[in-house]
C-alpha cells in the first residue's frame, strides 16, 4: 500500500486535529492545538491541505490587528509546507448570537450580522485561493413546530444563498458553494437535513450553477439513509462539490469517528464509487479524535484516516479488476442497467405489448447479487 501523497488531496479541518474533546458532559481533555502546529504535522503525514472555519484561526471577536497576524502566520505555514486551502467556511453556531440560527434567525439583526461575517470571511478564502465554500447550517432549525414557520424560514435561507452568490459574483471570486445537510444535533430539526433536501432547496436559487453539495457520512447515516446512493445522486446531478468523510455506527448521535470505523462495508463502497466515477475534489475528513486520546493520539488518528481510505481504494481497485466480479456483475445485469430502455430511434411505440411478454420465465431468473457482494467482501477483507 504507498503512503498518503499530497496527490491524493486528502485534507483535515483544523477543528478536526484541534478538537479538544468537549462534549456536553465534560470539559476539554486536551490543550488548544496551534493552527500552525496542525499545518505543519498534517503536512509532515503526507496531507494536501487544510480548511477551516473563521473562528478556527483567530477567536470570535478580535480586532482588526489580531486578526491580521494570525491570518499571516497561518499562511506563512502554509508557505513553509506547502500546504493548500482548498475549501474555507464560518462559523454560524458557537457564539450564543446564532443560538436561534444565522441565515434563518426569527431576529432580523442577527441574519444581518451573519451574512456580513461570511462576506467577510469570503474574502480572506479567495485570498488563500479556496475554490469550495461551505455552509453548515447546524442551527437552522427548531425545536419545537411552534418556534419556526418554515416557509419563511426557508425564503430568508434563500435570500441569504442569494446574496452571498452575487457577492461572489461582484467581487469576481472563483468560488463553488456547497451546502452541508445534516438531520439532527445540535438543533432538534436541522432545516435541509439530508442530501435530497439539499437538492431540491438548490433548484430554486438564483444561481444553482453555483450551488452544490457537501455531504458527511455520519449525517446521511444518522437519519438511516445509505451514504453511497446519496453520494450518486449528487454525483448524478453534478453536485458534489465537496465531500465530508468519517465513520458513524447507525442512527445515534454524530459519533465523527475516523474514516472506516464504522459502517466498513458501506465505506469500502463510497471509496468504490468516489475512485471509479472520476470524482476529482478533495477527499476531506470531518472526524473527532477519540476523546481518550493524548496530542499523540490525535496524530495517530489522523494518519489512520488516509491510511484507511488507501487501503480502501487498493481494495476497489482489486474488485473492479477481477474477471470473476466482471462476470458477476454482467450475471447480474449491472451492464444491463446502464443501457437505456429504448434503442435508438425507438419511441413508446416499440415497447411489447403486456401480453407479449413471458413474465413467469422472467420472473424466475435470480439475479446473484449475493455472489456479487460476497467477492466485495472478500476482496475487501484481502481474501481474493
Amino acid at each position: 500500500m504507498s503512503t498518503p501523497q499530497p496527490s491524493d488531496k486528502f485534507t483535515f479541518g483544523l477543528w478536526t486535529v484541534g478538537w479538544q474533546g468537549v462534549d456536553p458532559f465534560g470539559s476539554a481533555i486536551r490543550p488548544a492545538l496551534d493552527p500552525v502546529v496542525a499545518v505543519e504535522r498534517l503536512a509532515e503525514l503526507g496531507a494536501y491541505g487544510v480548511t477551516f472555519h473563521d473562528d478556527d484561526l483567530f477567536p470570535f471577536g478580535s480586532d482588526v490587528a489580531t486578526r491580521q497576524a494570525a491570518i499571516d502566520r497561518f499562511r506563512a505555514a502554509l508557505d513553509r509546507t506547502g500546504m493548500h486551502v482548498p475549501m474555507v467556511t464560518t462559523n454560524l453556531f458557537s457564539h450564543p448570537i446564532f443560538k436561534d440560527g444565522a441565515f434563518t434567525s426569527n431576529r432580523r439583526e442577527v441574519r444581518r450580522f451573519a451574512l456580513a461575517k461570511v462576506m467577510r470571511n469570503m474574502d480572506l478564502a479567495a485570498e488563500l485561493g479556496a475554490k469550495v465554500y461551505v455552509f453548515w447550517g447546524g442551527r437552522e432549525g427548531a425545536e419545537m413546530d411552534a418556534a419556526k414557520d418554515v416557509r419563511d424560514a426557508l425564503a430568508r435561507y434563500k435570500e441569504g444563498m442569494d446574496l452571498l452568490c452575487q457577492y461572489a459574483i461582484d467581487k469576481g471570486y472563483d468560488l463553488k458553494f456547497a451546502i452541508e445537510p445534516k438531520p439532527n444535533e445540535p438543533r432538534g430539526d436541522i432545516l435541509l437535513p439530508t442530501v435530497g433536501h439539499a437538492l431540491a432547496f438548490i433548484n430554486e436559487l438564483e444561481h444553482p450553477e453555483m450551488v452544490g453539495l457537501n455531504p458527511e457520512v455520519g449525517h446521511e447515516q444518522m437519519a438511516g439513509l445509505n451514504f453511497v446512493h446519496a453520494i450518486a445522486q449528487a454525483l448524478w446531478h453534478g453536485k458534489l462539490f465537496h465531500i465530508d468523510l468519517n465513520g458513524q455506527r447507525g442512527i445515534k448521535y454524530d459519533q465523527d469517528f475516523i474514516f472506516g470505523h464504522g459502517d466498513l462495508m458501506s465505506a469500502f463502497f463510497l471509496v468504490d464509487l468516489l475512485e471509479s466515477s472520476g470524482y476529482a475534489g478533495m477527499r476531506h475528513f470531518d472526524y473527532k479524535p477519540m476523546r481518550t486520546e493524548d496530542i499523540d493520539g490525535v496524530w495517530t488518528s489522523a494518519a489512520a484516516n488516509m491510511r484507511t481510505y488507501l487501503l480502501l481504494k487498493e481494495r476497489a481497485l482489486a474488485f473492479r479488476a477481477d474477471p470473476e466480479v466482471q462476470a458477476a456483475m454482467r450475471a447480474s445485469g449491472l451492464d444491463s442497467l446502464a443501457t437505456p430502455t429504448l434503442a435508438p430511434g425507438e419511441t413508446y411505440a416499440d415497447l411489447p405489448s403486456v401480453y407479449d411478454v413471458d413474465v413467469d420465465a422472467i420472473a424466475a431468473q435470480g439475479y446473484g447479487y449475493v455472489h456479487l457482494q460476497q467477492l466485495a467482501l472478500e476482496h475487501l477483507l484481502d481474501a481474493r
